[in-house]
């Protein structure tokens, strides 16, 4: 499966402002590209939103070899609940911990040289403290699951990833597409997983080929599809299909044919002022403030 790429983790943020901050000056990242729209997407990537949203993809460069974020924003919508699914990114950056220092953001150090660091809306970040040993600094994705063997049948044996580490005792794999990308980290846990309102999606890149082969994989194999095969149009850019599944314990997972995507996916040198620009238009929290009322939760 040496053609797959791992692309990106969805999360849905009710602070943009905020939310931009910190990607942007504690970590670090860039603005790839920012784009608003007016209805809800096809295949959920706002969550079961009808309404406007918008979409920016930050990371530490290009898409094509980089594993990057999608920060959704629905308009109206302040906060996510947190459930225990989406257990925190990983990355190698000494400049996001000196960021972090300069700036006052909290930082706990969990180990030695590894802090952890909460994004806007409590997702966790972990910083090991030393230059990246790839070009991209993210180095792991990790999810909770309630059984790591039958997650691993799904992951291993059916999205074909590779199995780089497994610790039975710690009840922990390591798993990924290629050794130079990033990895994603199934933790087990006791209980089953609650992804609440703010659940996320990882996001990988197959031939567009393939992408019939893998639905009907997962039809005869009678695992979840939550998005049949379907083409997704951006305004102005390329339309790319995708089909939208879910593992044992319904995490998300979105498939994208490789070569639309490469053309979606390019980095836009504007992608920062049209963030900031719909950041300064944005003014539904003066309109809820004067109205006295609260956004709604997620």
């Amino acid at each position: 499966m040496a053609t797959r790429r791992a692309l990106h983790f969805v999360f849905k943020v009710g602070n943009r402002f905020q939310t931009v901050h910190f990607f942007r000056d504690v970590l670090g990242m860039k603005v790839l590209r920012h784009e608003e729209f007016e209805e809800g997407c096809k295949a959920a990537c706002n969550g079961p939103y009808d309404g406007k949203w918008s979409k920016t993809m930050v990371g530490f460069g290009p898409e094509d070899d980089h594993f990057v974020a999608e920060l959704t924003y629905n308009y109206g919508i302040g906060d996510y609940k947190l459930g225990n699914d989406f257990m925190g990114i990983t990355l190698a950056s000494s400049h996001a911990v000196s960021n972090a220092r300069k700036l006052e953001w909290p930082l706990s150090e969990v180990e030695e040289e590894v802090f952890e660091i909460e994004a806007p809306g409590g997702y966790k970040f972990y910083l090991h403290n030393r230059t990246p040993p790839q070009s991209d600094p993210v180095l792991k994705v990790t999810l909770a699951v309630s059984d790591l063997q039958k997650s691993l049948n799904y992951w291993s044996n059916l999205l074909g990833m590779k199995v780089y580490e497994q610790d039975e005792e710690k009840e922990r794999a390591l798993l990924g597409y290629a050794d130079n990308q990033c990895k994603l980290e199934l933790q087990g846990i006791k209980g089953s997983i609650d992804h609440a309102a703010a659940f996320g999606r990882i996001a990988f890149s197959c031939p567009q080929k393939e992408l019939p082969d893998l639905e009907d994989l997962m039809k005869r194999e009678n695992q979840k599809i939550l998005t049949p095969l379907v083409s997704l149009d951006t305004p102005g850019k390329a339309t790319v299909q995708v089909v939208i599944l879910a593992d044992p314990d319904g995490h998300e997972i979105c498939f994208v044919g490789d070569e639309a995507f490469r053309e979606l996916s390019k980095m836009d040198p504007e992608g920062n002022k049209f963030l900031d620009d719909a950041m300064a238009a944005d003014k539904s929290d003066e309109w809820f403030s004067k109205r006295n009322k609260p956004k709604a939760s997620g």
